[in-house]
């Protein structure tokens, strides 16, 4: 296990080394992530230590919306003074979301599979 987490703590060290020199738009926990993934399909397959670490982290996801409801809790009067705001953001974002994944799947399907 501790291997495991070595090698995603070396990953995301990498990832904001690449993201501090060389690609500041871009966080470092995402370009490790991508690294992480390149160096897994290079490899072509995930080893034991690392299986067991994501297996575990996948088991305990839900802890990672505690600090995200502690802000909520936090900022409850700001989140009401701007509620319309907000609701307009998410509504509009999760629209655009859609949208632009139908079109990329569409494009990506090419013109042989239109509508059956």
């Amino acid at each position: 296990m501790i291997s495991g987490l070595v090698q995603i703590l070396l990953f995301q060290g990498l990832g904001e080394l690449i993201s501090r020199f060389a690609l500041p738009l871009v966080p470092g926990p995402v370009i490790g992530l991508m690294v992480l993934l390149g160096y897994l399909l290079v490899h072509g397959s995930v080893g034991a230590s690392l299986d067991l670490v994501a297996a575990t982290f996948s088991q305990h996801l839900g802890l990672l919306f505690i600090p995200a409801a502690v802000g909520v809790v936090m900022f409850w009067p700001q989140l009401q003074t701007h509620a319309l705001a907000v609701v307009v953001a998410l509504v509009a974002s999760v629209v655009l979301t859609i949208a632009v994944t139908a079109l990329i799947l569409k494009a990506l399907a090419g013109p042989d599979s239109d509508a059956r």
